[in-house]
């Protein structure tokens, strides 16, 4: 077991991983239950030939070893599903680690389909299973438990073996370009920026009126602030159904805001409740042309529920026939632009996506392709013979 828990040490094995290894594999364990932000409660990094576990919980352990690592462009830094944790180092040190290798990105290129497992991936790739008896316990609890190390240094010793076979498949099918759209997505700043007057779009509803749109992104605005400054979960400050009541309703009193269902138990204290009040009547007062502009939704045609499963036969059949991913292809909103002939589908009718699907989706909504079977599988008949 390797736990390390004072800064000399640490400072020792970043040196040693730096000058000895140029990709580093990372993964940490964290507590969200019931906080607004992350709590950190370890980092475990592997390089070539070292790995440890770093108890950032420790009395005055200092990190800027670990933060210059995340830091230098010339090691990769390996993660799997690596939001949350790019969040956290966002955080730490104000920046996007740089360069980065998602395993569950690149994986979608290579045959494992989509938003895989770490635990596939590692039966798959390095023929070992994980016991993930140690997967929910109380990381902020110490002394940390010798099967608590050894599965949190598992993570990055199995995420070694995957980074170097999934290289080697990406060298041989040549798709690190199709992960591009991505990747950019994962390295952009503002995916972790959490600006409160955007937090409206996490919401699902149905509202279309510009009054109720300005009162929602502003009283949604109103609890990501106040959830970020108790660092509390969102919900613990206004429950979504709450806030569309709010938006609807456009209570303008504490007795009114008792009246809804949503809020009958969950009203907060007198002092918020004043704020919570003037968010509800900002978004009352404002001009209906500052409401939020809602994005394009393609309308769903019932009467082309047929083709639109046609295009999801052939959609399933090219990509499992490539090996990749069917939402790297193409998502739900793209199948709808692609029947209704909308012009922004340029990206499905270019480059690889649509050497793989586009060219295929196109006849087939031509008349010009067919699906048919040989009783197992699916065939493409192009003008009476096969594609």
């Amino acid at each position: 077991m390797s736990l390390i828990t004072d800064s000399e040490t640490l400072s020792s094995f970043c040196k040693k991983v730096a000058a000895t290894s140029d990709f580093i594999t990372v993964d940490t364990e964290f507590m969200r239950e019931t906080t607004y932000w992350s709590e950190l409660c370890l980092i475990q990094i592997a390089g070539e030939k070292e790995a440890a576990a770093i108890d950032v919980l420790s009395n005055n352990l200092d990190l800027s070893p670990i933060l210059n690592l995340m830091r230098n462009v010339s090691i990769t830094k390996v993660f799997h599903a690596a939001r949350q944790d790019l969040e956290i180092f966002f955080r730490l040190i104000g920046e996007i680690p740089r360069p980065i290798f998602d395993t569950q990105i690149f994986s979608m290129v290579c045959g494992f389909g989509e938003s895989v497992g770490y635990e596939t991936l590692v039966r798959s790739l390095t023929k070992e299973t994980i016991d993930k008896t140690a997967r929910f316990t109380n990381w902020k609890q110490r002394p940390l438990s010798t099967q608590q190390i050894s599965y949190a240094l598992s993570d990055v010793t199995h995420l070694r073996v995957i980074y170097k076979r999934l290289l080697q498949m990406l060298a041989k099918n040549g798709r690190t370009d199709w992960v591009a759209q991505e990747l950019e997505v994962l390295t952009n700043v503002q995916t972790y920026l959490m600006e409160p007057n955007e937090s409206w779009r996490r919401l699902k509803h149905k509202l279309s009126r510009p009054r109720h749109l300005l009162i929602l992104r502003e009283v949604a605005a109103w609890r990501e602030s106040e959830a970020q400054r108790r660092n509390i979960p969102r919900t613990h400050v206004l429950r979504d159904q709450a806030i569309l009541e709010i938006a609807t309703q456009a209570p303008k009193s504490e007795r009114a805001l008792r009246a809804l269902r949503g809020l009958k138990s969950g009203l907060p204290k007198t002092e918020r409740l004043e704020s919570l009040l003037a968010a509800i009547k900002r978004g009352a007062e404002l001009p209906e042309n500052m409401a939020p502009v809602l994005p394009d939704r393609p309308k769903k045609d019932a009467s082309m529920e047929a083709t639109r499963d046609l295009i999801k036969i052939l959609l399933k059949h090219n990509s499992h026939q490539h090996g990749v991913a069917p939402k790297l292809i193409i998502n739900a909103d793209g199948i709808e632009k692609l029947i209704s002939r909308d012009n922004d589908i340029s990206e499905i009718l270019s480059g690889w996506r649509y050497e793989i699907f586009g060219k295929h989706a196109t006849k087939l909504l031509d008349g010009n392709l067919a699906l048919g079977t040989n009783g197992k599988h699916i065939k493409l008949i192009d003008l009476g013979h096969r594609v």
